[in-house]
């Protein structure tokens, strides 16, 4: 092997000069137009040359029938099957052609270049990594890949140990890299079309093109072939197809102005503030602690007529539904969502106005103050607390929790986790002592908000308890069987955390109301004439007290959920919840629920007066959810003028007008503070 000239090539770079780079690279440009000019005389590419004649005048058809090919692989990858894939596009067939007609619409631009076939590769790559993310997403969980997972990029690599070992994050950066290495090969041995490119046409046939598809795409909501709205973001996927579901994610989110919507209308809606009242006829001795349990994916499991146990799987529930105000409670999604029935509990809010997959926890409430049942009844006085025995930064939970008004958020990295189901999740025994821990931290009345996790998903196909406590029955399938008898068995446990739960709260001697709720019904994909109530939405709830509250038996759905209880207590306080008490059942009650729901999260700067402040705070570091921020809202808002807060501190991130906080400077947790003044 010759020895390498290392000293020569030291040597050779010193004397380098410019005459010399310019040389070299022309020289390689050169001997890259000698190869291409090769190429493109070559027997073959001359064989070829009718055919591309062809495929170019043909164009579109052969777009359409790749648009095809590539929606076909995309739901075969996602739906893990080939013949999942071939029954949704022969079951739905409209469905199928609606979502390749929106990938045919994408391949519209390639008429804007020279390299035709190298743009053509990069969108369908780009469309083949989609299906592939989501492919492998659903193996990990059960919500699909959809928009908002790119906008908790930064959240996504802090939970990438939730979806990826060490072998498939080696696997991934390899394919990544390999796939840029391609792509890079394609960009330089890839054709270019030799015809005069006509850049007023081919805009002019984008355009027709995104008219056309937003023609169609009316007409498939008109007509029911797709829908704006999303119970079950899994589900949706399945029905309406990866690109259709992931561009609604995308684009359609949020709260849209409703018709009607006017500051007249809100005066109205308001009457004179009578909305914005905190109130209660109780004196702070009769104030009662306020415990709310979300269990995960629990529901009654007696209610399923399609199978049997061997003995009562909750016997401390349906001891409190005999006793306590119960029902069905109505939530937003089936088998998938927690966050948003949470959402709808704690704000009154209800998701059907906001748009398809939308999750304000990811979006909205992560990065703004919101107001919420933690924030009405801390008008009041209460210590208000949240626990989640899982990790705070799920569904953004700990910054969720900090706009929404509480005082604490306890979270599974501050509890002594000892317990865990066959599937890892922390179990619900845990929370008891912690719900008492933060009820001992305030002399005041609390409330505390609660989200379970034992309940969780996925349900094992293979028998993981040996030993099982309750034991299903009526089941053939044996993977069934096991999935539902690993889940009966998690409610039993649960049931049980129920049960101490109230002796623990019994043994503080004080006026108190505990509500349990299941947030949706577990991933398990029956359908509602398996239930006794025919509807998939319902989950149940019950409303424990000591403080003499009469039996009343209702059906509830999530967002009224906590209006129910105030009202019930005689507290009226928080905008919507005093809503929900005062027009529930009137007319107009939804549609005025929307515009309501629409001015409280979009026109708060409408409502500050000149002269008058307007404070923005969140607990994060990061200058997408500080900085950036008020900087849009500035851009937006040209009544409105930043306030420098507290000269004396110093500044750490350049911006005079905005303070940010950091640990290691300034002594506190990390914090971002921004005022604005209304100016005109």
């Amino acid at each position: 092997m010759k020895k390498p000239d290392i000293k020569g090539k030291i040597r050779k770079i010193r004397n380098l000069k410019k005459e010399d780079v310019i040389a070299y690279w022309k020289g390689r440009h050169e001997r890259r137009e000698r190869i291409l000019e090769a190429r493109r005389n070559s027997a073959f590419a001359k064989k070829m040359q009718p055919v591309y004649a062809f495929m170019n005048r043909f164009s579109l058809i052969f777009h359409a029938l790749l648009a095809c090919i590539i929606n076909f692989t995309i739901e075969a990858i996602s739906r893990h099957s080939l013949a999942a894939a071939w029954n949704y596009m022969t079951g739905t067939p409209l469905v199928f052609l609606y979502n390749a007609f929106m990938i045919f619409v994408t391949f519209s631009i390639v008429y804007l270049f020279k390299r035709r076939i190298f743009v053509r590769i990069i969108i369908s790559a780009l469309w083949i990594i989609l299906g592939i993310a989501n492919g492998y997403i659903l193996l990990k969980r059960v919500t699909p890949f959809n928009a908002q997972d790119l906008k908790i990029a930064g959240d996504g690599i802090a939970l990438i140990n939730n979806y990826c070992n060490g072998f498939e994050v080696v696997v991934i950066a390899i394919g990544a890299a390999a796939l840029v290495v391609w792509l890079v090969s394609m960009w330089r041995r890839g054709g270019q079309y030799t015809g005069k490119i006509h850049h007023v046409a081919s805009l002019l046939g984008i355009v027709v093109c995104c008219i056309l598809y937003t023609f169609v795409t009316n007409a498939a909501i008109d007509k029911r072939v797709v829908s704006t709205y999303f119970g079950n973001i899994a589900f949706a996927y399945e029905d309406y197809g990866l690109p259709y579901c992931f561009s609604a994610s995308l684009f359609n989110t949020g709260i849209s102005e409703p018709n009607g919507y006017t500051k007249k209308k809100m005066a109205k809606i308001n009457k004179n503030g009578e909305l914005n009242k905190s109130t209660t006829s109780r004196s702070s001795d009769e104030l009662p602690n306020i415990i709310v349990v979300q269990l995960e994916s629990y529901f009654d499991v007696a209610n399923a007529e399609f199978f049997t146990t061997s003995e009562d799987a909750c016997p401390n529930l349906h001891n409190l539904y005999q006793n306590y105000s119960s029902g069905y409670f109505k939530v937003p999604s089936v088998g998938a969502g927690t966050a948003n029935t949470e959402f709808e509990v704690l704000t009154g809010m209800n998701l059907r106005y906001f748009g398809p997959g939308e999750y304000p926890y990811k979006t909205y409430s992560k990065k703004h103050p919101t107001e919420s049942a933690a924030t009405a009844l801390a008008a009041l006085g209460y210590g208000t607390h949240a626990l989640h025995d899982n990790t705070g930064n799920f569904y953004s939970r700990a910054n969720v929790f900090n706009n929404m008004g509480f005082d604490t958020f306890t979270s599974k990295e501050f509890m002594n986790v000892l317990q865990t189901t066959e599937n890892g999740w922390a179990k619900d025994e845990i929370l008891t002592q912690h719900i008492m821990e933060a009820m001992d931290t305030s002399d005041q009345e609390d409330f505390v908000f609660t989200v379970s996790v034992q309940g969780h998903g996925n349900y094992p196909e293979t028998q993981l308890i040996e030993n099982p406590k309750i034991k299903v029955e009526g089941i053939e399938d044996e993977a069934l069987k096991n999935k539902w008898e690993y889940y009966v068995n998690q409610v039993y446990e649960m049931d049980q955390f129920v049960g101490d739960l109230i002796k623990a709260v019994e043994a503080r001697k004080e006026p108190s109301v505990v509500v349990f709720y299941g947030d949706h019904l577990p991933t398990m994909g029956r359908p509602a004439e398996d239930l006794k109530s025919r509807y998939l939405y319902n989950t149940n709830y019950v409303i424990w007290d000591n403080v003499g509250l009469q039996k009343q038996d209702k059906n509830i759905p999530a967002y009224q959920l906590m209006s129910e209880i105030l009202n019930r207590l005689d507290i009226h306080s928080g905008t919507v919840f005093n809503y929900h008490q005062q027009r529930k059942g009137t007319k107009n009650y939804l549609s005025d629920l929307e515009l309501l729901q629409y001015d409280i999260l979009c026109s708060s700067s409408e409502y500050v007066k000149v002269g008058s402040r307007l404070v923005y705070s969140t607990c994060s570091l990061n200058p997408a959810e500080n900085s950036e921020i008020c900087n849009k809202f500035l851009s937006e808002h040209k009544n409105f003028e930043a306030v420098k807060l507290f000269p004396d501190i110093k500044r750490v991130d350049g911006n005079e007008n905005y303070l940010t906080l950091i640990p290691q400077i300034h002594g506190t947790d990390g914090f971002f503070i921004a005022a604005f003044t209304r100016t005109e």
